[in-house]
């Protein structure tokens, strides 16, 4: 199942033994509101001072600024806004082995995210190792990638608890960060969980349906899972009048749109929010410092197919073959559209209305929610999709502060790097995203296709986009990069021929 590898970096310039970005305004990560303007220093890789150097409105004076060294690399950021490199919990590379990896990292790359969390590494562990220790040593144009192991992999099954801790510990010994889940027998997913705590790996779990009648966020985090992922096995966590969903009698799990329209109507049969039971599980995930990484964007089309399948970045963006992947199928992971309408669509936004008051109560209370797309699947593209996702966590109801802190210092949390990135503070990496417009008055800007604008001069523009995106002290030119992705695609087209619409009928 091997996509194809990354091609060696050409992109990107230094790191540089100083470099100085100049008059940003900053939005640290951390909750607090913005400040400027600052000059950030940058050695090697490492930040070394961020410095306030006068007053909105005012010239700055020079003798507050740092001196820059000879042949020290400088970027005027005035009017621009700095933040920390974004950080995507749930990011696979590639959901089919034909999508190339550098058509997936630029993508990542140009939307400001330098780190993601690989949860399965389905190209193969072997594979996803190669490419984290290559992005480590920036050989590739990539984000840091934190590998996390499909529960599994590489064996014929696993049937004792005791075959479930030897593939933990080689899992631990190849190089893994954690281990992904779906679920397992109760005997095997606990001594799974308990010796990868042991260990001290983190872990993810898509609490898959087939298991969820015992297997629920209570168990797992019991045991030791440290996330969760989607939302499967929080509302079963909550039924108060029933063990499990209320499936139709003609249900058919391997039948998708029997899957996920009926997925649509989970919340509604949990405990109603605020009630003993809510609170209970609430306050229970809070004490274990449990993470919430709800990837709201991956299942948006349920709620809104039109509007997933017609994103304007699809054009330019989807290779042809991510987008035959897309299109309706009986055998494509997450092409569900059978016969999906208006009463799917109903439901599904109902759904997201009691998830969204969850996740933004669980925010509220003190705990950590994280920023994942899960893209590739059901119209989601890549870079585009993750900061679909800062948009739905303000429909949640998180101030757009906390959706950035959700993007950058949650992320480096759960992942146990808040030492080295998250922030932008003296001592961590430098991974930055620096974009012209202010995000927090319209996410809009940062995505790669921009943000819609009407000039004075009654002139419509794009604007926005990150303009550079600095990864370990390297500073790339993000609409570079995306430029590149826009050049794959077109080559795609003209070889494949162009795909408009494939897998529906014309209209015409």
């Amino acid at each position: 199942m091997a996509q194809t590898p990354a091609p060696d970096r050409t992109d990107g310039e230094g790191p540089y033994t100083q470099l100085i970005i100049r008059g940003a305004t900053l939005i640290n990560g951390n909750g607090a509101p913005p400040m400027g303007p600052v000059d950030i220093v940058v050695e090697d890789n490492k930040i070394t001072k961020v410095q306030v150097v006068g007053s909105p409105g005012v010239d700055i004076s020079e003798s507050r600024r740092p001196k820059a060294n000879a042949g020290a690399k400088e970027i005027d950021a005035s009017g621009m806004y700095v933040l920390p490199g974004f950080i995507d919990m749930h990011g696979h590379i590639g959901s089919i082995r034909e999508i190339p990896a550098e058509y997936v990292f630029k993508l990542w790359m140009g939307h400001g995210i330098t780190t993601i969390r690989e949860p399965g590494s389905f190209r193969g562990r072997e594979w996803t190792l190669e490419h984290k220790k290559r992005s480590g040593k920036n050989e590739i144009t990539a984000p840091r990638i934190v590998s996390y192991t499909g529960f599994g992999m590489g064996t014929d099954g696993i049937d004792t608890p005791e075959e479930a801790v030897k593939w933990v510990k080689d899992n631990a010994e190849a190089g893994s960060d954690g281990i992904k889940f779906f679920g397992a027998r109760p005997d095997i997913m606990k001594a799974a969980l308990e010796e990868n705590k042991r260990l001290g790996l983190g872990s993810a779990c898509h609490h898959a349906q087939t298991n969820v009648a015992w297997l629920n966020v209570l168990n797992s985090s019991e045991w030791g899972l440290t996330s969760m992922e989607h939302w499967y096995g929080l509302p079963e966590a909550m039924f108060a009048d029933r063990i499990v969903q209320h499936y139709p009698v003609d249900y058919n799990y391997q039948n998708e749109q029997h899957r996920f329209e009926e997925a649509g109507k989970l919340w509604e049969q949990a405990a109603e929010p605020g009630s003993d039971k809510w609170n209970e599980v609430m306050e229970t995930l809070l004490s274990r410092d449990f993470t919430l990484d709800p990837t709201f964007n991956i299942y948006e089309a349920n709620r809104d197919l039109m509007r997933a399948r017609r994103a304007e970045w699809h054009e330019d963006f989807t290779l042809p073959v991510q987008w035959e992947f897309y299109a309706p199928s009986k055998v494509s992971h997450g092409s569900y559209w059978h016969s999906w309408g208006t009463e799917q669509e109903v439901t599904w936004k109902n759904n997201y209305k009691i998830w969204m008051q969850f996740v933004n109560e669980y925010k509220n209370r003190g705990g950590r929610v994280t920023t994942g797309s899960d893209s590739g699947y059901i119209y989601q593209l890549y870079g585009f999709a993750y900061i679909r996702e800062l948009e739905l966590l303000r429909e949640a109801g998180f101030h757009p502060l906390e959706v950035i802190r959700s993007a950058t210092l949650m992320g480096a949390e759960a992942l146990g790097m808040e030492d080295k990135i998250g922030t932008i503070e003296v001592g961590k990496m430098a991974d930055l995203v620096i974009v012209e417009e202010n995000p927090l008055a319209d996410l809009k800007v940062l995505y790669g296709t921009g943000a819609i604008r009407l000039t004075e001069d009654n002139e419509i523009i794009r604007a926005g986009g990150v303009k550079y995106t600095i990864k370990d002290g390297i500073v790339f030119d993000a609409k570079e990069l995306l430029k590149d992705v826009r050049e794959m695609v077109k080559k795609a087209k003209e070889e494949e021929g162009e795909i408009v619409q494939p897998g529906y009928p014309n209209w015409d």
